[in-house]
C-alpha cells in the first residue's frame, strides 16, 4: 500500500482539505442527539415554545452544515480517486508497454487486461470509500462513545463491553478475504482468457461446429469464477451480521441497565433516548467499517496484483548511451547481421532453435524456410531482441544487440509479423503510426507495397476509415498495407515473416521486385512457406525443429538439401530446378 500513498501524495492537500469539512459535518451531526437530548430533559419541561424554537432551528442548521460538508467532502474524494487511478493506468500501461516477451507470458494478456480494468476499478473504490467513509466512521464512533460517555458513563461502558468481539472478528475476517478475492482474481484472469480465444476465434468454432463445445468450456470457467466469488463474499458478508449480534447484544444490555436506572432515579429520559440516537450513530459508524473492510480487501488484493506489475523492471531494456559516447562508430569490416552458435528455449529442456549461425552483409537478403514450429519466427524474435538467447550471441554492425541501446535497436528494423495488427484507424495513421513521415513518403510506401491501386479506389483515400483488425479489408489487403507500414519507415533491416501468404504469386513477385529494387541497402530477412518467395535470396536457410538442416542459395540447397528439394519439387514442379 505504500506505493498506492505514493500516488496519492499529489493531492494531500486536496486529501486534507476534503477530511477537514468532513470532521466539520460529522461534528455536526454528533450535536443532534446532544440537542434533542436537553430539549428533552431540561427545556421542553420548563421552558416555552420560542426556546425549543430556537433549538429545533440549531439541529437544523447542524443537518444542513452536516449535509453541505459530506457533500462537498464526498464530491473531492471522488475527484481524488479518479485522478489516482488515472495515474496508476497510466503507468501500468507504460510498464505493460516496456514489459519483455517472456514477462507478459509469464503474466498472459487476459491478466494484464484485467490487472488495467477490474483491478485499478477495485483500487479506485477503495480509495474512494477510505476517504468518504474511514474519518466519518472514526469521528462518529469515537466522538458518539465519548458523548455518550460524558452523559452517562455505565451506560457507555456497558456498551464497549462489546468492541472487542467485534474488532476480533473484524481483522479475522480482513485477513481471511484478501487471499479469497486475489484467488477470485486469478479465475477472472482464466475467464477472461477465455473470451479471448473464442472472440478471436468465432470463425473457426463455427465453421467447426464447436459452439456447443465452447459454452461448456465457459460454463465450467464461470462457475469455477461464481465458486470463488461466492467463497470470499461469504466470508465477507459474515462481517455485517456479527457487527449487529453485537451491538444489538450491547443495546439490549443498555436498555436494561437504563431502565433500572431510571427505577432507581439515577438516569433521565432524555439521556437514554439520547444513547439510543448515538447508539445508531455508532452502529452505522461500524457499518461503514464493515463496508471499508470489504472494500479494502478487494481493493489491497488488486493494488497487490497491480504492483507485481509496476515493480518488474524488463530485463532486456538496454537505455540511451549520454550524448557523449552514444555514437560509436561502427566495424565496417564485419557482417551487417551475425548470429554465433545461438540456442534459446522457451521451455527448459525443449529447444526451440539449436546453434544457429550465419552471417550476412549489408543490402543481402535472407530467405528462411521450414515446417511449422522449425524456429523461423523464434529467429526473427532473437534477431529484435524480443527474446534473448540462452547461449550465443546476435551482433549488428559488429556490436553485439545485448548493448545496442533498444530504442535504437528496434527503430532500425521494419517488420511484418505473421500475426500483424491493423488498427481502428485510417489508412494513412495505419501506415505512419505515430511516427513522424510525410505523405509523399506513405504514397511510395503503397506503390511499392502493391497497394496503391485499391486504397485508391476509395472515395476519401489514405483517410478511409478501416475497422478493427481491419475487418473491412481482405487478407491480401491487410498484408499488403502491414508491408507498406515497414518499409514507409526506410528500416536499415526489413523483416517480412509470412507476410505474403494471402498474396497471388503475381502480386508476390512484383512486391519482391519491387523491394530488391527500392531497398539494394537495406538488409532483408524474408520468412516464408513457399519457395518462390525465398528462392532469390542471397542466402537460404532451413530450419527443422529448431535446426539448421541447410543453409546456401538456390541451387546450392536443391543439390544438398533433401526437405528443400521435395518442397520445390512439390510447389513448383518442374520448374524447381531453377
Amino acid at each position: 500500500m505504500k506505493n498506492l500513498i505514493k500516488y496519492l501524495s499529489p493531492y494531500k492537500r486536496r486529501i486534507a482539505f476534503a477530511l477537514s469539512i468532513k470532521v466539520i459535518g460529522t461534528v455536526m451531526d454528533l450535536f443532534i442527539p446532544w440537542l434533542l437530548a436537553i430539549m428533552i430533559d431540561g427545556i421542553m419541561l420548563s421552558a416555552g415554545v420560542g426556546t425549543v424554537t430556537v433549538y429545533g432551528i440549531l439541529m437544523i442548521v447542524c443537518s444542513l452544515c452536516a449535509l453541505i460538508c459530506n457533500v462537498l467532502a464526498n464530491r473531492s474524494a471522488s475527484k481524488v480517486s479518479a485522478l489516482c487511478i488515472q495515474s496508476i493506468r497510466h503507468d501500468l500501461f507504460e510498464k505493460i508497454s516496456y514489459l519483455d516477451a517472456s514477462q507478459i507470458d509469464e503474466f498472459s494478456i487476459s491478466s494484464l487486461e484485467a490487472r488495467i480494468t477490474t483491478d485499478t476499478y477495485n483500487v479506485q473504490r477503495m480509495v474512494n470509500v477510505m476517504q468518504r467513509m474511514a474519518i466519518r466512521a472514526i469521528i462518529l464512533f469515537i466522538g458518539g462513545l465519548t458523548v455518550t460517555f460524558i452523559q452517562d458513563p455505565v451506560l457507555t461502558l456497558t456498551l464497549l463491553c462489546t468492541l472487542p468481539f467485534i474488532a476480533f472478528f473484524t481483522v479475522m475476517i480482513t485477513k481471511k478475504s484478501v487471499p479469497l478475492y486475489t484467488d477470485q482474481h486469478k479465475a477472472t484472469d482464466e475467464l477472461t482468457k477465455v473470451v479471448r480465444e473464442n472472440t478471436s476465434g468465432v470463425r473457426i468454432i463455427k465453421a467447426l461446429n464447436r459452439t456447443s463445445y465452447e459454452k461448456k468450456r465457459f460454463d465450467n470457467t464461470n462457475k469455477e469464477v461464481l465458486r470463488r466469488e461466492k467463497r470470499a463474499n461469504m466470508t465477507v458478508s459474515a462481517t455485517n451480521p456479527i457487527i449487529s449480534l453485537f451491538l444489538n447484544t450491547g443495546l439490549s444490555a443498555v436498555i436494561v441497565v437504563g431502565a433500572l436506572m431510571i427505577k432507581g432515579g439515577n438516569g433521565s429520559l432524555g439521556n437514554i433516548i439520547a444513547f439510543i440516537s448515538y447508539f445508531t450513530i455508532i452502529s452505522n459508524a461500524m457499518i461503514m467499517v464493515s463496508r471499508i473492510f470489504v472494500s479494502y480487501s478487494t481493493g489491497a488484493a488488486g493494488m497487490n496484483r497491480i504492483n507485481a506489475v509496476l515493480f518488474s523492471e524488463p530485463r532486456l531494456w538496454v537505455e540511451a548511451y549520454p550524448e557523449a559516447s552514444e555514437e560509436q562508430d561502427a566495424d565496417k569490416s564485419a557482417p551487417h547481421v551475425r548470429f554465433e552458435n545461438v540456442t534459446f528455449s522457451y521451455k527448459e529442456g525443449s529447444k526451440a532453435l539449436s546453434n544457429i549461425s550465419f552471417s550476412l552483409e549489408k543490402g543481402q537478403t535472407l530467405g528462411i524456410i521450414g515446417a511449422t514450429g522449425s524456429g523461423k519466427s523464434t529467429l526473427i524474435s532473437l534477431l529484435m531482441r524480443v527474446y534473448d538467447p540462452d547461449s550465443g550471441n546476435i551482433y549488428i554492425n559488429g556490436k553485439n544487440i545485448k548493448d545496442i541501446p533498444t530504442e535504437k535497436l528496434r527503430s532500425g528494423f521494419g517488420s511484418v509479423f505473421q500475426n500483424d495488427f491493423i488498427m481502428n484507424d485510417t489508412i494513412r495513421e495505419n501506415i505512419s503510426f505515430g511516427r513522424d513521415i510525410s505523405d509523399t513518403d506513405i504514397d511510395t510506401a503503397l506503390e511499392r507495397a502493391q497497394a496503391k491501386k485499391f486504397v485508391s479506389e476509395y472515395p476519401d483515400g489514405v483517410d478511409h476509415m478501416l475497422d478493427i483488425k481491419g475487418a473491412n479489408l481482405s487478407g491480401g489487403q491487410k498484408q499488403r498495407l502491414t508491408v507498406a507500414r515497414a518499409i514507409a519507415g526506410k528500416p536499415e533491416i526489413l523483416v517480412l515473416d509470412d507476410a505474403s501468404s494471402a498474396l497471388d504469386y503475381k502480386t508476390d513477385a512484383s512486391l519482391r521486385h519491387a523491394i530488391k529494387e527500392n531497398f539494394s541497402s537495406t538488409t532483408s530477412f524474408i520468412v516464408s512457406q513457399r519457395v518462390s518467395s525465398i528462392m532469390h535470396a542471397d542466402l537460404i536457410i532451413v530450419l527443422e525443429k529448431g535446426e539448421m538442416i541447410g543453409m546456401g542459395c538456390h541451387e546450392e540447397l536443391l543439390l544438398s538439401c533433401e526437405y528443400y528439394r521435395d518442397t520445390a519439387k512439390a510447389q513448383m514442379g518442374g520448374v524447381y530446378l531453377g
